[in-house]
């Protein structure tokens, strides 16, 4: 007699949208225009892994948590484990493909979606505090493109980096192409985004770290940095890179590279100097 399969979902009400104007939804209408507008604090993960990383943050009661999920029918069972990570009270609404669609306001092939909102954030003071003796944070300064900023926190996440902090003129890390391209590591890796970037750095360098400043010209290439026990890495937007009040007060690095290009993404950057920086630190 073959064994009962374990059903993950067992006793879990799903709750059927069957009208793309269903008020209980509206926080999934038309997602793309709502990523221009703004949530007013909520969010929307897409996507298995970025669900996947909400279950967890949910569950351990930090910054982040989920309000509803909206799924495709036929993604059920895939995602029916991650579903079940979630408490009873975080409604599934599930939906076939053409009201899917029409809720969206565009195809969807992942069929995954959940509205989740900021919870906690705790401040530059109250994090910077909170920091291990030993350290290794990323600083964005005037990050504006989203794939940059999602690569950035999964580099982040990668190398083991301790926290993020972005001034206040960088990009939202919880605007959906970002959060996507994080792989969800926007809802893992702690972080703080607002001020300025030199009072942000000052501070920094108060606690006891040492600030290198990412730039094509720094003084310091990349794999001569001598270890600290608290080390920033300091990433400017791409085109204009860091401003001379951030080069001028702080170390300068650079990644040596082809003279036929002046620098790389914001992304790339990031991942090659956080591995050098972790492996200076004995983190990888």
């Amino acid at each position: 007699m073959a064994s009962e399969v374990n059903n993950p979902l067992e006793g879990r009400a799903l709750i059927p949208v069957e009208d793309p104007a269903d008020p209980r939804i509206a926080a999934f209408r038309d997602i793309r225009e709502r990523d221009l507008t703004g949530r007013q604090g909520r969010f929307i993960a897409e996507g298995t892994v970025v669900l996947r990383m909400l279950a967890a943050a949910h569950k351990a009661g930090g910054a982040f948590a989920a309000e509803s999920i909206l799924i495709l029918r036929n993604r059920l069972s895939g995602v029916a484990d991650i579903l079940a990570d979630f408490p009873d009270e975080v409604p599934v609404y599930v939906a076939e493909a053409p009201v899917l669609d029409n809720i969206v306001g565009f195809h969807l092939h992942r069929g995954i979606l959940a509205l989740g909102r900021r919870v906690r954030d705790d401040g530059l003071a109250q994090m910077t505090a909170a920091l291990p003796a030993s350290s290794l944070v990323l600083v964005g300064c005037g990050i504006s493109n989203h794939d940059n900023l999602g690569s950035m926190f999964r580099n982040a996440a990668a190398f083991y980096a301790d926290a993020v902090f972005l001034d206040e003129t960088c990009c939202d890390p919880l605007y959906r192409k970002a959060l996507r391209v994080s792989v969800g590591s926007v809802l893992s890796v702690p972080w703080h985004r607002g001020g300025g970037a030199v009072e942000m750095l000052e501070r920094l360098s108060e606690a006891g770290f040492a600030i290198w400043s990412l730039s094509p010209n720094g003084e310091t290439e990349i794999r001569d940095i001598p270890r600290s026990e608290r080390m920033a890495l300091v990433i400017g937007t791409e085109g204009e890179g860091l401003p001379q009040s951030v080069l001028s007060r702080f170390h300068t690095a650079r990644i040596a590279q082809s003279a036929q290009l002046d620098s790389l993404n914001a992304g790339t950057a990031s991942g090659l100097a956080l591995y050098q920086m972790a492996g200076a630190m004995g983190r990888v």
